[in-house]
C-alpha cells in the first residue's frame, strides 16, 4: 500500500494492561537534581581552541597554583578546551558515592578525544556544590580532515563521558521520611486511572488509606518509621493497577509525515472526495536560423510546454461508527499520499465527522 511507503501509521493497543504502581507515578518529593559546571579539559592532540575565555580560564587555572604569566603574553591553548559539565543527582545518593558525568565543549574546539578534564565543581540550582568531577574522557565520535579541506566527521567528537567520574560531596534532603503521608502522581493525568489506583490501595490495606487529591495526585497514609515506611513502599510500589483508557486522539506530525490514530477515534456519516492537479512546465530550447540572404542572425530561442493533468478524482462514503482500519483502507484505495491524508483528517476535523481530538505538532 503506497500510504505507508512513507508513513508510519500506528494503532494504541486494544487493550489495556495492568501495571505495576511504580511504572505509572512517580513518589512525591523524590526526584533527581541536576548539577552543571565549567571546566577545562587538557592533554588534546592540538584539536583544542585559541579563544580569550578559553585562554583566561587556563591563566586563573595557573595563578591558583601560583604560577603568574605576564600580562603580555598569550598562553598558547590548543590542547586545552574550555568545557560544560553536567550530571544529575539522583535521589537518595551520598556523599562518597560516583555519578557519571558527561562533558561538552563549548568552544571550538574540534574533538576532545584523548583529553583529560581538570577538577571541576559541579553545582545545583542554589549555587552550592554537590559533587567534584575529574577524569579522563571516553568519547566515541572523531574527525580527520585533510591539508585540501575534506573532512570525515563520525559521531560527535566534541562531547563525552566519564563513568563515575564525579565524586559527591554533598547530599540532597528529602522528604521521604516526613509527615503522615506519601503522595503518587500519575505520569499521565487521568481520573479514572487515580480513582482505580485508590480503590487498589484500599482492597489491599482498608478503606480510607488512599485518597485522590485529583487527576494526578493520590495521597496514601504512611508509617512514620524509614525502616517500615521502604518496606510499606516496597509493597504498594509493586500493586499492579489498569491505566484508564486515553481519550481519543488523532496525532499529525507535519515535519515527518508521521501519523497516529487512537483505537477510540470514530467517524460520522461522511463523503470524502480525493483528487489532484499536476502542472508540468518543461523547457525546450530551438535554433532560429535566417535564410542565407535574409541578413538576420542565427538565435537560439526558448519553446515551453506547458502540461495539466488532474487526476480522477474519486469519492468514498463513510458510515456511523467507522473505525480506523475503514478509513486507512478507504484512503488506500483511492492512493493517497501521507500529505493527502493529513489534509483529509484536518478537513474531517473541520467538518465535525471525526470523533476525537486532532493534534497537530
Amino acid at each position: 500500500m503506497r500510504l505507508f511507503t512513507a508513513l508510519l501509521l500506528m494503532l494504541l493497543p486494544l487493550s489495556s494492561q495492568a501495571m505495576r504502581l511504580k511504572d505509572i507515578t512517580d513518589l512525591q518529593g523524590v526526584r533527581s537534581n541536576q548539577l552543571v559546571g565549567y571546566g577545562l579539559v587538557v592533554g588534546l592532540p592540538g584539536t583544542g581552541e585559541q579563544s580569550r575565555y578559553t585562554e583566561q580560564s587556563f591563566a586563573t587555572m595557573l595563578s591558583n597554583f601560583g604560577i603568574n604569566l605576564p600580562a603580555n603574553q598569550r598562553p598558547r591553548t590548543k590542547n586545552v578546551a574550555a568545557v560544560a559539565v553536567h550530571a544529575e543527582l539522583h535521589p537518595f545518593v551520598k556523599p562518597g558515592q560516583q555519578i557519571d558525568i558527561t562533558i561538552s565543549s563549548v568552544g571550538s574546539a574540534k574533538s576532545l578525544r584523548g583529553g583529560t578534564l581538570l577538577q571541576t565543581f559541579l553545582k545545583g540550582a542554589d549555587g552550592k556544590v554537590y559533587a567534584i568531577a575529574q577524569g579522563s574522557l571516553v568519547v566515541s565520535g572523531f574527525s580527520a580532515e585533510g591539508a585540501d579541506g575534506s573532512k570525515v566527521l563520525a559521531n560527535t567528537p566534541t562531547v563525552g563521558r566519564i563513568p563515575a567520574g564525579a565524586i559527591v560531596e554533598r547530599s540532597v534532603p528529602s522528604p521521604f521520611a516526613n509527615g503522615d503521608f506519601l503522595t503518587f502522581n500519575l505520569h499521565r493525568p487521568d481520573f479514572s486511572t487515580a480513582k482505580r489506583v485508590v480503590e487498589t490501595i484500599n482492597d489491599l490495606l482498608g478503606p480510607g488509606v488512599a485518597r485522590a487529591l485529583d487527576a494526578t495526585s493520590v495521597q496514601v497514609s504512611a508509617p512514620r518509621d524509614p525502616s517500615q515506611r521502604v518496606s510499606y513502599l516496597a509493597t504498594l510500589e509493586n500493586l499492579r493497577v489498569e491505566p484508564a483508557d486515553e481519550s481519543a486522539k488523532v496525532i499529525v506530525n507535519s515535519r515527518t509525515g508521521t501519523i497516529v490514530v487512537g483505537k477510540d477515534v470514530r467517524l460520522m456519516p461522511t463523503a470524502i472526495t480525493h483528487g489532484g492537479l499536476t502542472v508540468t512546465i518543461s523547457e525546450n530550447w530551438g535554433v532560429s536560423q535566417p535564410n542565407p540572404f535574409a541578413g538576420g542572425d542565427t538565435v537560439v530561442v526558448p519553446d515551453s510546454e506547458i502540461g495539466i493533468n488532474e487526476g480522477d478524482g474519486r469519492m468514498f462514503k463513510l458510515d456511523t461508527g467507522t473505525n480506523l482500519d475503514d478509513l486507512v483502507r478507504a484512503v488506500n484505495e483511492v492512493g493517497a499520499a501521507p500529505s493527502d491524508l493529513m489534509a483529509i483528517l484536518e478537513a474531517l476535523s473541520q467538518a465535525g465527522a471525526l470523533r476525537g481530538e486532532l493534534v497537530i505538532i
